[in-house]
């Protein structure tokens, strides 16, 4: 059975299923769980899945599509605001990695050709892994994380000159080939040449992609059959691929370029949604085959040196990352992770390592050896953005020097409101509305120079700290609203405000149902859901847009919400308790709301609802 292609699919499945839903529950990411994945089901596992090689071949397809979606979402405009990151930044960093890396393998013993070729190599870092994370997080758009997009994509266009210098490294007498062994056409043009007609074809890609895509989706969409614009949406993803790769060219950079050309597309968001769920199955394909790939001999057979040699690739490049980030601005916390995420080896190095063995540039024993040292580093990584996250982060947080916290010049105030984001402004510009003096303190300094600006005035200060409370006033206050977007320092401050002020009347934001219930443990007297009034109100706009009367809408509303409310009240009381208990009292409210909102009340009310509606 083993040697039957479904079986192999449903391994993957299986496994995927089992391990990358525990590794997300124990926040390690999706990457790793794919990675362990590929380790159990592989040749060095339990050995179910033997042909790692020709998955890694197939699964590669994911990278490609990823960077074709994340074209799509970029402008020309903007990948021209990014110019400097994109050519000093990642240009920088491919070239001082590489000659660091060579400087460290001819220290290792190996010839100046041999280092120079696996410097290059293992100066690239991983597209797949870092996207992929920084995505999760979040973090894509900060930062660290548009840097980080920058030299990567700087990489992925280095592959190009990498993979024409290989062959001038290469021993006379060795085989000279190109990046593959069916371009023996390629191998007879002068290099010039190949540069020109590279650039032909990709400025032909450019045109059509801009000039003749529209017309063809028009005409596939017309069709008004999605799968056949799903299929043509592979079609395009498959034919790029096949092209660049028959012009020794980075596939996943002519998809890119691909996608940066539709990026204008009024298909555009269609592709997205067509090709999003091919995207993420093929890169977890990709991670697994990774994982299959990892020759766990060689860390029998040399433990010391494989170790050592994953700690000096990301410490080198880790170190030179850092430095460059300074260099171009980086904030101490984005360096950090910016050093750290793009420290790892790459899946292009893999390519380059087979491509260099066969040509005689670099040693079989070699590259099997620093393969797989690229395979350990890229596991690593989820590792080290969860410690940076854990432990370097808090450190350069607490050594960064805090702006001193604002004198408040007025200490009795009848309302002092902690946090001024979208929720308290709201809050703050009704009471000072009608002539009430209010005391705001907010932590984020940006958006306190932002409310500044409009005219707002507001302090900068923790509310989380007692000294600052009594500062702002609270003592003589009559309420604290406590409107920061942080659920566990927002508890932490009606703690804190319930302790020594028991006289303040405490009004919370709660981000859900289970804030509110640990803010009603904590003492405060009057929350409400951030999202709750303006979800039930469009829910009332909604039914009285299908017909229904204003003014039995707005009854029924106001029933719902006095029930709702009651009920989360009630269900405190089995807050921490079983979760069987909380399931029954939910489904009984449910009940309840059905019975009292199906109530056929239009008589009863019809008296009430002239001038509604």
């Amino acid at each position: 059975m083993s040697g039957n292609p479904l079986f192999a699919v449903f391994i993957f499945l299986l496994a995927a299923c089992i391990v990358v839903p525990l590794a997300s529950r124990f926040r390690l990411g999706s990457v790793l769980g794919y990675l362990v994945a590929g380790v159990l089901i592989g040749p060095f596992g339990i050995g179910l899945i033997h042909n790692a090689s020709q998955v890694m071949n197939f699964a590669e397809f994911g990278v490609i599509m990823m960077l074709f979606l994340i074209g799509l979402e970029l402008e020309p405009s903007k990948l021209w605001t990014m110019r400097k990151a994109i050519v000093g930044l990642g240009g920088l960093q491919v070239l001082l990695s590489s000659a660091a890396l060579m400087g460290a393998g001819m220290a290792y013993g190996f010839s100046w050709r041999e280092s120079l070729a696996c410097g290059m190599a293992l100066s690239l870092s991983s597209t797949a892994i870092v996207l992929q994370m920084l995505q999760e997080k979040g973090l894509l758009h900060t930062p660290a994380g548009e840097s980080s997009f920058a030299v990567l994509l700087l990489q992925d266009i280095a592959v190009i000159p990498i993979l024409i210098m290989m062959p001038l490294l290469a021993p006379k007498n060795s085989l000279m080939t190109t990046v593959m062994t069916s371009h023996n056409w390629l191998s007879s043009m002068p290099k010039s040449a190949h540069a020109l007609l590279v650039l032909g074809v990709i400025t032909l890609v450019v045109l059509l992609g801009k000039y003749c895509s529209r017309h063809l989706f028009r005409f596939i969409a017309k069709s008004n059959l999605r799968e056949v614009f799903t299929a043509t949406s592979l079609a395009l993803i498959v034919g790029i691929t096949l092209l660049m790769n028959e012009l020794g060219v980075s596939p996943a950079l002519g998809a890119f370029i691909a996608g940066v050309v539709l990026a204008h597309s009024e298909y555009r968001h269609t592709l997205e949604a067509d090709l999003q769920p091919f995207k993420g199955l093929l890169l977890g394909l990709f991670f697994i085959s990774i994982g299959m790939n990892m020759d766990f001999q060689i860390l029998v057979e040399h433990p010391l040196g494989l170790v050592a040699t994953v700690l000096l690739l990301l410490g080198i490049k880790g170190a030179i990352l850092a430095i460059l980030g300074r260099f171009f601005g980086l904030p101490s916390t984005q360096n950090t992770l910016f050093s750290i995420a793009l420290a790892e080896g790459g899946e292009f190095a893999f390519v380059l390592f087979q491509y260099g063995s066969g040509i005689g540039v670099i040693g079989n024993d070699h590259a099997q050896f620093l393969t797989l040292a690229v395979a350990l580093s890229m596991a690593l990584m989820p590792f080290l953005l969860i410690f940076n996250d854990r432990f370097i982060l808090p450190r350069f947080m607490s050594r960064l020097p805090q702006k001193p916290y604002d004198t408040i010049t007025h200490n009795n105030p009848p309302v002092v409101i902690a946090g001024y984001g979208r929720f308290g402004q709201v809050i703050g510009r009704f009471v000072i509305a009608q002539g009430l003096p209010v005391t705001i303190l907010e932590k984020d300094a940006d958006q306190i120079e932002l409310l500044r600006r409009f005219g707002s005035h507001v302090f900068f200060g923790d509310a989380s700290r007692l000294d600052l409370l009594h500062n702002a006033g609270v003592a003589n206050a009559k309420a604290l609203v406590v409107a920061i977007d942080d659920t566990e320092k927002a508890v932490d401050i009606v703690k804190l405000a319930r302790e020594h002020f028991p006289h303040v009347k405490i009004f919370a934001r709660a981000r859900n149902r289970r804030h509110a219930h640990e803010l009603m443990q904590a003492g405060a007297d009057c929350f409400k859901r951030e999202t709750f009034d303006s979800a039930l109100s469009m829910a009332e706009g909604l039914m009285i847009s299908l017909g229904y009367r204003a003014f039995a809408m707005r009854c029924k509303a106001f029933q719902f919400k006095r029930h709702d409310e009651e009920m989360l009240r009630q269900s405190f009381d089995l807050f921490g308790k079983s979760v069987h208990e909380m399931v029954n009292h939910a489904k009984q409210a449910k009940k309840e709301l059905a019975d009292i909102l199906q109530q056929d009340q239009e008589n009863a009310l019809d008296h009430h609802h002239e001038g509604w509606g």
